[in-house]
């Protein structure tokens, strides 16, 4: 018993320090991974279309006119007309259901027109139902 006693005469010291050699190892293996996976990663390429290259483009076509005003315009081979927002729709689509399958509707706007406008537009197209809708673009610089 006399050892008993001279054991418990010591104290425990608590550990204050945080061992850092496992953070480390696993941080290196990382890196590792990263730096090995990295090259084989290609980068993110976006096709952007240019402007007049279309495969297949429109024989027969009719032209909204997008005015700086907002107001609108359909104009076909044979007559020109100003329309509301909500007319515009309904007369595309009977125009292009007349026409053969070749057939789309071009939104034709100047440059200080609302972008806003132009998509109110299109989205009154498509909302109708018209099949083929495109944007109408200057060649060249």
């Amino acid at each position: 018993m006399p050892a008993m006693a001279s054991r418990s005469g010591t104290r425990r010291r608590s550990m204050n320090e945080i061992n850092m050699v496992p953070f480390i190892d696993v941080m290196l293996v990382l890196l590792i991974i990263f730096m090995v996976t990295a090259p084989m990663l290609t980068p993110g390429m976006v096709d952007v279309p240019s402007v007049g290259k279309s495969k297949n483009q429109p024989k027969i076509f009719a032209t909204v006119i997008v005015n700086q005003d907002g107001s609108l315009r359909f104009k076909t081979r044979d007559a020109e007309r100003t329309l509301s927002q909500r007319e515009i729709g309904n007369a595309a689509l009977i125009w292009q259901q007349a026409q053969s399958g070749e057939s789309a509707v071009v939104i034709a706007a100047e440059k200080n027109v609302q972008y806003e406008t132009v998509v109110k537009a299109m989205d009154a197209l498509q909302k109708a139902g018209v099949q083929r809708v495109g944007l109408s673009v200057k060649q060249g610089g």
